[in-house]
């Protein structure tokens, strides 16, 4: 079932620079705190498998659409997506305006990209632990799997040609692939994601060494979650990540692709549950 969100369970909140985006909130208020930051082209949406979950009985879920996502603004000037800045002062305001204590940062995909440029910005002193969820927060050549070839070599502007494209992109996120309705809705959330914001964020990269610089630096809980038959992003990606952070620990999907939390939800459901209670009680203890 696609997940229904009541209009007042949605409220909009400005940045800094003006774009004002989508942001909404579910399950338990007084719950430890989860802020779910989703990837490219995708959306809220992504995250239904852990609101339509047993999560939302124990714990406060916010996610919100980011920058020329979903239901948030989509200014098409590319100076909007190509500085760090914006997407870590974007993380912020959620925080602030949803006055989170503390919580634990998600980031899928280019979400994770944002949980970074965050770090990079604000450090880790207000969070309670980060789960870098199939990202690639060092963006190295050598971590970029078939699927993110294709799509950032495709220049279609044809109607047809980019249809094609967003098909062929979607089902390389995916080791099991979703029922028909499900992908459906994915297909739908994809498009409402500019071709110019595309095109903008594929144009946007991070220092290698300013980001192993931030990543010294974090002291919270660390779990990054990867598939091991991620089409996107390779798993040396993970480890890559997990050299750079102290004490960060891996957890393997072994027969899921780019989006285990999708794929394999009960697991990642347990194993997020897990994480985040133990941030949650060290950090509040």
């Amino acid at each position: 079932m696609p997940l229904a969100v009541p209009a007042s369970g949605l409220e909009r909140v400005a940045t800094p620079d003006g774009v004002a985006v989508s942001v909404g909130e579910w399950g338990n208020p007084a719950g430890p705190e989860i802020l779910f930051i989703h990837g490219l082209a995708q959306s809220i949406l992504s995250f239904q498998r852990q609101i339509d979950s047993d999560l939302a009985r124990d714990f406060r879920l916010v996610a919100y659409d980011l920058r020329g996502h979903g239901l948030s603004d989509k200014p098409l000037d590319p100076i909007h997506y190509r500085d760090g800045k914006r997407w870590a002062d974007e993380v912020q305001a959620v925080i602030a305006a949803k006055r989170l204590r503390r919580p634990v940062l998600v980031g899928w995909s280019l979400g994770g990209r944002v949980l970074r440029q965050y770090l990079m910005q604000y450090g880790d002193r207000a969070l309670s632990g980060i789960n870098i969820l199939a990202a690639r927060p060092f963006e190295h050549d050598s971590v970029v799997g078939p699927g993110s070839k294709a799509m950032n070599e495709d220049t279609s502007q044809d109607l047809a040609g980019r249809i094609a494209a967003c098909v062929a992109f979607l089902r390389a996120c995916y080791a099991k692939q979703p029922d028909e309705r499900d992908f459906v809705e994915a297909v739908a959330y994809n498009f409402m994601l500019p071709l110019e914001v595309r095109d903008a964020i594929r144009g946007w990269a991070t220092d290698q060494a300013a980001v192993r610089q931030a990543f010294a630096q974090v002291r919270v809980p660390t779990l990054i979650t990867h598939g091991r038959q991620d089409q996107l992003i390779l798993p040396a990606a993970a480890e890559m990540t997990a050299q750079a952070i102290e004490g960060a620990t891996i957890s393997w999907y072994d027969d899921c692709g780019h989006s285990p939390f999708w794929e394999d939800a009960p697991r990642y459901n347990r194993e997020l549950r897990a994480f985040v209670s133990a941030a949650w009680n060290h950090s509040h203890g």
